[in-house]
Order: structure tokens, then sequence, then C-alpha cells
């Protein structure tokens, strides 16, 4: 590669390979990638299935940043908001990181080939049935990056320190119940380049699992999830 490494992505993207996730699915795929082995289960629904790629890279300053995007408003479902980049489960894709690859690069412009996948998390589990996995990939090169933005999906694209979902700053809550399990939904406000936006829900849950992995600690903050975020472990 013409460009440098830095040493502290390097390590984080080592650590990341040999995390331990629930997740059992991905094993060959990984192994490919050049990451450890996860263990191997090849049974893959893919009816009710979706992948998201938390896509971190380093600013100029070392801090760590994740891709967002915003989603667009005509989109039939959580128009409007913000998102990790990816989708469902096609009939094509070989595994989940396939399909958190290729939703990237069809709704931002994100060259597969730059990223370099370091591990895949434990699956969440909306109510309406829908399984998502979260794929950690490392963009080496932010330059390297010419967001193609596909309009019909996607209104924006920004980025935010990944930091910032363990801090209780510019955070809020809101305590839910459903069928008799009470869990609370984090809000996060953030401001780039004179726009605001908010990352909330499910997006929020992933980056803040995926931070507390990533910065070895627990948020500023109780969590209380819902029960049925972590049904599945597949």
């Amino acid at each position: 590669m013409a460009y440098n490494r830095s040493e502290r992505l390097m390590n984080l993207g080592e650590r990341l390979r040999l995390y331990n996730t629930h997740s059992q699915n991905q094993s060959s795929r990984i192994q490919e990638l050049g990451a450890d082995p996860i263990a191997n289960n090849s049974i893959r629904s893919k009816s009710n299935r979706a992948a998201v790629l938390v896509c971190l890279f380093e600013d100029p300053q070392g801090h760590l940043r994740v891709i967002l995007t915003k989603r667009a408003s005509t989109l039939s479902s959580h128009s409007g908001e913000v998102a990790l980049p990816g989708g469902k489960v096609e009939e094509g894709d070989a595994d989940d990181i396939e399909t958190a690859l290729r939703e990237a690069e069809e709704e931002i412009g994100l060259d597969r080939s730059l990223v370099d996948v370091v591990t895949v998390l434990e699956s969440f589990t909306a109510k309406k049935g829908i399984t998502v996995i979260p794929v950690v990939g490392i963009l080496w090169d932010r330059n390297a990056f010419n967001p193609l933005i596909n309009t019909a999906e996607v209104a924006a694209i920004f980025d935010a320190p990944l930091e910032m979902f363990l801090k209780d700053e510019n955070r809020r809550e809101q305590e839910f119940e459903y069928k008799g399990d009470k869990y609370v939904i984090h809000f996060f406000d953030h401001e780039t380049e004179n726009e605001k936006y908010i990352i909330w829900a499910f997006t929020a849950a992933i980056l803040i699992k995926a931070a507390s992995i990533v910065y070895q600690r627990h948020p500023d903050f109780q969590e209380q999830r819902p029960g049925f975020w972590n049904r599945s472990r597949q």
C-alpha cells in the first residue's frame, strides 16, 4: 500500500481479530480475510437476516471514527433515520460479511477492497424478527474512499467519533416497555458540517457495543437493552 498504517490501528485490528464473538457462522470467510476463525455454522436463514458495516478509520488526530448514513426520506422503513451502511441478505451473498460489504458499496460507493474486515459482533434481533449482524471493518486510508451516494437509499453520509457512544455527553434516553420488558433507548446528538443528526435505537446500540469492545470499557451510563434485541446468537 502507498499509505502508512498507524501502529495503533494495526494493534487494534489484531486485537479485534481475536475477539471472542457470540456469532458462530463466519469462520471460513474471516479466515480468508486474515482474521482468526470463528466456530463454523453453515446454517444461515436469509429471509429474515441483515448485516451492517461498522467501518472504522483514524482521523488526522489519531481518533477513531465510524462511517454513518442518513437514510433517504423516500424509503418505506426508517426513512430519514441515521443508520450504518447495510441491508438485507440477498440470494447471491455468501455470508454476512459479503452482505455488509456489498450494501456499503451499493449505498455509498465504498469499494470493498478498501475495507479490512476484522471481526463480526453478536447479532441483534428486532421486534419484527429481523436478525442484524454487525460486521466490523477498518478503512486504513480514508482519503482513498470517495463517496458515491445512492440517492434512492441514502440522503447523506457523515462520520462520528466512536468514543462518543461510551460517553454521557450529548446523550438522552427514553424508557419503553414491550410485552412487560422495560428497556431504555439511547439518543446521541451529533453535529458535523453544520448538520445535526440523532443516532439512536438499534444503530446506537450496535455502536455502544462496538465502542465497548474497541475501548475495552463499559459506557458511562446504564444500557438496559430490550430482551428481544439479543434473542438470536447466530
